[in-house]
Order: C-alpha cells, then sequence, then structure tokens
C-alpha cells in the first residue's frame, strides 16, 4: 500500500462522510508532510507541467492566478485522486440516491475518466492556485462539462499563520426557501479539505431537494497561499 492510500485511509470516513452530508464540506487528514508541499509549491514555476495559467482579475474570478496540470501529472497527483475516488464514491452514489438521480460513477476513477474522455471531455482538471497579498477567489462551481463528480478536495500547501494571514477556505449554500448559509475554515498545512463541486442534498417535508454550494477563498491578508485541487471528472 502506498503512502498516500495509507494517509487518505487513516481518516474516519464515517465522520468525513457525515459532515460533508450536513456542511457540504470536511477536513481530512493531513495527505502531504510540510516538505512535500514545499516540493510541490516550487512545480508552480515550471512551465513545462502546465496546459494553462489562469489569472482571475481579468474574468472577475477574484485575485490570484492558478494553472491546470498536463496529464500525465507528477507525483502524487494521480496517485492521491486514485486514492481518494473510492472513499469519495459512496458519499456520490448516497446523496444522488436520495436526489432520486442515477449515479453514472463506475467504481474505479479510470473507468469514469475513460467515460469523460469518450463524451468529449478530455482535458486535465487537477490544477495549483496561488493567492498574494489582496488576493481572493470569487465564490463559484467547477463543472467543467456535462459528466461532474459531485465531490473534489484541495489540498492547502501554505501553512496558515506563518506563510500567509487571512486567504480561509469559504463555502455558502442556498439552501431552500431560506437564507444562504456560509462556513470558513482555516485549512492546515498538507490537510485536505473534501467538499461539493455544486450541490448537496438537504432533507425537507417533501423528501429531498438539491441546495447549491459555491465555494471561494477570503482575502489574503499577507504572504502568499498555495492549494493544490483535484477534481474527479475532465474537462470539455
Amino acid at each position: 500500500m502506498s503512502r498516500w492510500k495509507k494517509r487518505v485511509d487513516s481518516g474516519d470516513w464515517d465522520g468525513i462522510a457525515a459532515a460533508v452530508a450536513e456542511y457540504g464540506g470536511a477536513l481530512l487528514p493531513r495527505l502531504v508532510t510540510g516538505g512535500e508541499a514545499a516540493r510541490l509549491r516550487k512545480l508552480y514555476s515550471d512551465d513545462g507541467l502546465f496546459r494553462s495559467t489562469v489569472d482571475m482579475a481579468p474574468r472577475r474570478y477574484g485575485a490570484g492566478q492558478y494553472r491546470y496540470f498536463r496529464a500525465p501529472y507528477p507525483e502524487p497527483i494521480e496517485e492521491l485522486k486514485q486514492a481518494l475516488y473510492p472513499r469519495l464514491l459512496p458519499i456520490a452514489r448516497d446523496w444522488w440516491g436520495k436526489l432520486g438521480r442515477d449515479a453514472p460513477w463506475p467504481g474505479s476513477l479510470d473507468d469514469w475518466l475513460a467515460t469523460c474522455h469518450a463524451a468529449g471531455q478530455t482535458r486535465s482538471t487537477a490544477l495549483m492556485l496561488k493567492y498574494g497579498p489582496g488576493d481572493w477567489n470569487a465564490l463559484h462551481r467547477d463543472l467543467y462539462g456535462d459528466l461532474v463528480f459531485p465531490l473534489q478536495v484541495v489540498i492547502n500547501l501554505s501553512d496558515p499563520g506563518a506563510d500567509y494571514t487571512g486567504g480561509e477556505f469559504l463555502l455558502v449554500e442556498q439552501r431552500p426557501r431560506a437564507q444562504s448559509r456560509g462556513t470558513a475554515t482555516q485549512l492546515p498545512q498538507g490537510h485536505g479539505f473534501v467538499f461539493t463541486t455544486r450541490e448537496r442534498p438537504v432533507a425537507s417535508s417533501r423528501g429531498w431537494s438539491a441546495a447549491p454550494v459555491r465555494h471561494g477563498v477570503s482575502v489574503v491578508r499577507s504572504g502568499e497561499r498555495y492549494a493544490l485541487g483535484l477534481i474527479f471528472h475532465d474537462a470539455a
């Protein structure tokens, strides 16, 4: 068993499933060490590893920058995705069952990505984000095409308090016939955070309904904040 799978499996996955069902997101175990995080941060300057770069401000996405990796990914991106997918899959299937939807995701991540590619969603989606002082990420959802996996993971590669201040991870949920609900989480360095890609099931007197959830990052007050994003579907 790889060290990446051991770290993923060390989580209390019953508790994680309960938290993400209740709040739309949940903290994961430490998936990368401080040294591994430092090595990953250095990858950001290697142009050959990335297929595209997005400056957020001109597109009104917030402020900061992110880069999409080319496939095949550098270690440990693919290893972490392969370890996380079977842990997230039961949650995804449970959610779609509650919403009365057919769950299209097979037991293997490779088989699911093959389905995406057959539908024309062939572009890699793993990304690294970089924020400096005053940067932030507007509330949004990462869909990329018709085929979507409903959960994704972000890993904080910087040390809050030491490398940066501010920069909390934000979730805002629009509940049926109610005001929006927001949560802010400061992610410890190296830890993952699993959250809904677009919505989660919410119980009501009429059964289950889908509550849209958007995510973003609050303003970074000082320093630099790097994060690794793992998305389990490819882009059109």
